[in-house]
């Protein structure tokens, strides 16, 4: 005879899956956002931010951001990429101004 599937658990079981996979996220944005230098900007700003990028249509742009976001994590691996405290102080006055002229670039094309 076939067991019953209790579908009650199952689906409890994956809603806390979910959960715990968001909370995971979270976390993980916060940290990289320490590690880049990006939690000395106000929330206003950092918003501001992202959502220009999210905005932009520049594809040079986009390309260019992205070029530096894999040129970070690759900076990131070589010096052991321990915990996110100590990338940040590093690297805090590169990709603020980078960042910075990444968006004044989308901005004015």
């Amino acid at each position: 005879m076939r067991k019953v599937r209790d579908y009650d658990a199952e689906l409890k079981a994956l809603g806390d899956k979910a959960r715990s996979l968001k909370a995971k996220r979270v976390e993980q944005l916060g940290q990289l956002v320490a590690a880049t230098g990006a939690d000395t900007l106000d929330a206003e700003t950092l918003a501001g931010v992202l959502l220009d990028a999210i905005g932009s249509k520049d594809a040079g742009a986009r390309e260019a951001w992205r070029s530096k976001g894999a040129a970070f994590f690759q900076r990131r691996g070589r010096k052991g990429g321990g915990d996110a405290g100590g990338i940040g102080s590093g690297a805090q006055a590169e990709p603020g101004g980078d960042a910075a002229s990444g968006s004044d670039a989308a901005a004015n094309r």
